[in-house]
């Protein structure tokens, strides 16, 4: 490549802690082309991330430069210092990360911090011509209602709008390079889909050259136009981005293409027939369940205002089935699953477990209730106490709601450990250094230690890679046969949900829109809503549905404010004027699919599964 604007020549990091450890980096070389987009994919622990900091400079202890420089137009940001590297930062390179609300400070305004950093980069700059300036690259991103979002805090956006704000930060001084380190991973695969998009508008309009890293090849499979795989802090393969997908060359590029998730071809759980959810009783039976919450208006001293965030969801969960609930964040998913738990009470409606009203449940019964009720959360670090072993962070519930002593709780979590994979002689160890593989087992074996009849998975999965969600989700097939255990997965990860899910229910804005068996869901959508979901879905193989005609641009409306008729009816291509004068319910579409759509997609308009073209 003739004159490269980004150039990173024999790069080796290493940890000073340890220096007996291999080099997390070691003699890496790459360049960047003006207005090109490069993927950086690999496995969790290539040292994709440290590659991403270290390419803004950002090498901080205990890990240390050995080797190498990085060249942005000719200058290594490894040697600039002070005025210097802030230049450098601002005007020669940016970064997105995959928690944009770290970028800002918390207290003050979205819309002053960025024109701030404009004026740093630019001191000749007025705060009114900076101002002016965030607001002519947040409508570029398309950030709805700018000049009012400008003068909000961060905790006001909601994850897609950061993200675009976060963007709007790193490309404010012009920005040569842009490196969006796993940026798409923690959002809805609209949101996910959007932002790609909007990374290539970038492209197009700016020059922007981007850096993408991340672990999913189908995220910038149309994006990107070299892929760089990466290994043990090494290029191990590169080239052309349809080339290396469809001929790669090393087993590491072989294996993280082959273990990337498909959706069209894949083969769905087997869904409880018709005949057994007329004989069975339901495990938990959700009936009008509602939760709204009151905040403070920021134009009145004392108003208030209600944000309905669940909105009348009914829907029952059979024994030994796996339910997926998805949706865009914002849609009621998460506090629709604490209403579950019942670690919130609804405003209005019940919730019955094996037939009885939780609400009438007495304390010691909501506690009972518990070791049958078990909730595995999304984040595989925080929700592990550091200073407990792995034994104890397993054995706490079993002391809770058991009468077993010392040497029989030891060996029942042994038991368990052996059973979700995890070596039982790490009973007595610490949790640092394992993965985050490693660490939501300790998770699943926490909450199946007491041998619970329905697990609750709240985005359980949203923080692997594709290489290690392949052997959880066979852990929890296991699972489902050994034990019978019935499963409800919050999750926006369509492709997760297609191998994991037997029946899906999709929520939009605090109700369920469309809920049916996985094939008929996947295959035969009836709502526009789910079918944009679909068509914003990453995959390797050729898509039934066209983004250009499906996806829905733009933010959910405010659940403070819901307009009138159908919530979906602003983004809905087929709105009509029913939809926007009456608000459609929940009624059959079809053997077990219920739609709320007053012009659901009829069956001869739904792609079949043999009409799917092939790769």
């Amino acid at each position: 490549m003739s004159d490269p604007l980004l150039k990173v020549s024999g790069l080796s990091i290493t940890n000073t802690a340890n220096p007996a450890l291999p080099p997390i980096l070691d003699n890496l070389s790459l360049e960047v082309a003006k207005g090109e987009a490069v993927a950086i994919v690999g496995r969790s622990g290539a040292g994709k991330s440290v590659l991403g900091r270290a390419l803004v400079g950002w090498i901080e202890r205990p890990l240390g430069l050995q080797s190498g420089r990085i060249e942005i137009a000719g200058e290594d940001i490894l040697a600039a210092r002070g005025g210097d590297l802030q230049r450098l930062r601002g005007t020669g390179i940016g970064y997105v990360g995959a928690d944009p609300t770290r970028v800002f400070d918390p207290t003050l305004s979205v819309g002053t911090q960025i024109a701030e950093k404009y004026r740093m980069l630019r001191p000749e700059v007025s705060m009114k011509e900076a101002l002016e300036r965030v607001h002519e690259l947040f409508d570029l991103v398309r950030i709805p209602e700018a000049r009012h979002r400008m003068d909000e805090l961060p905790s006001k956006y909601s994850g897609g709008m950061i993200q675009r704000a976060a963007i709007v930060d790193a490309i404010i001084g012009e920005t040569k390079v842009v490196v969006a380190d796993n940026v798409t991973q923690p959002l809805d695969v609209t949101v996910a889909a959007q932002i790609i998009r909007l990374f290539q508008d970038l492209r197009e309009r700016l020059g922007t050259a981007f850096v993408f890293i991340t672990s999913s090849v189908p995220v910038i499979k149309d994006f990107a136009d070299r892929i760089i795989v990466m290994d043990e802090g090494r290029v191990v393969e590169e080239g052309p981005t349809q080339q290396l997908i469809d001929a790669p060359k090393t087993q590491q590029a072989e294996t993280m293409i082959a273990q990337s998730p498909r959706i069209w071809g894949a083969q769905a759980p087997e869904s409880l027939s018709a005949a057994d959810v007329m004989n069975r009783p339901p495990a938990l039976a959700i009936t009008g369940l509602k939760r709204s919450y009151k905040v403070r208006r920021k134009d009145r001293l004392f108003g208030k205002v209600e944000v309905q965030a669940v909105r009348g969801a009914d829907f029952d969960v059979y024994p030994g089935e796996s339910l997926a609930i998805v949706g865009e964040s914002g849609c009621g998913k998460s506090t629709l699953m604490r209403l579950l738990t019942w670690l919130e009470a609804p405003d209005e409606g019940s919730v019955s477990f094996e037939g009885r009203n939780v609400g009438a449940f007495t304390t010691k019964e909501r506690f009972d209730l518990r070791a049958q009720l078990q909730l595995v959360l999304q984040d595989p670090y925080g929700s592990i106490p550091a200073h407990w072993t792995i034994g104890r962070t397993i054995s706490e519930s079993l002391r809770l709601h058991s009468k077993l002593g010392g040497k029989e709780r030891r060996a029942k979590v042994e038991a368990t450990m052996a059973e979700v994979g995890l070596d039982p002689s790490l009973h007595d160890k610490l949790p640092s250094g394992l993965s985050a593989g490693q660490r939501q087992r300790i998770n699943v074996a926490r909450a199946i230690v007491l041998e619970p009849k329905v697990l609750l998975l709240d985005e359980t999965f949203s923080a692997l890679d594709p290489m290690e969600q392949t052997p959880l989700i066979e852990l929890f097939r296991q699972l489902q046969r050994d034990r019978a255990i019935t499963c409800i997965f919050i999750s926006h990860d369509l492709a997760l949900v297609r191998r994991v899910a037997s029946r899906v229910a999709v929520m939009y804005l605090g109700r369920i829109v469309e809920a049916g068996p996985n094939d008929e869901l996947f295959l035969n959508p009836r709502h526009p809503y789910t079918r944009a979901l679909l068509s914003a879905a990453p995959t390797l193989e050729a898509s039934p549905y066209d983004p250009a005609e499906c996806l829905v641009d733009g933010e959910p409306p405010s659940p403070i404010r819901l307009p009138p008729g159908c919530a979906f009816a602003e983004r809905c291509p087929a709105a009509q004027a029913k939809c926007r004068e009456s608000d459609p319910h929940l009624h059959t579409a079809g053997e077990r699919i219920r739609v709320a759509c007053h012009f659901p997609l009829a069956p001869d308009k739904v792609v079949k599964s043999e009409a799917i073209p092939a790769e």
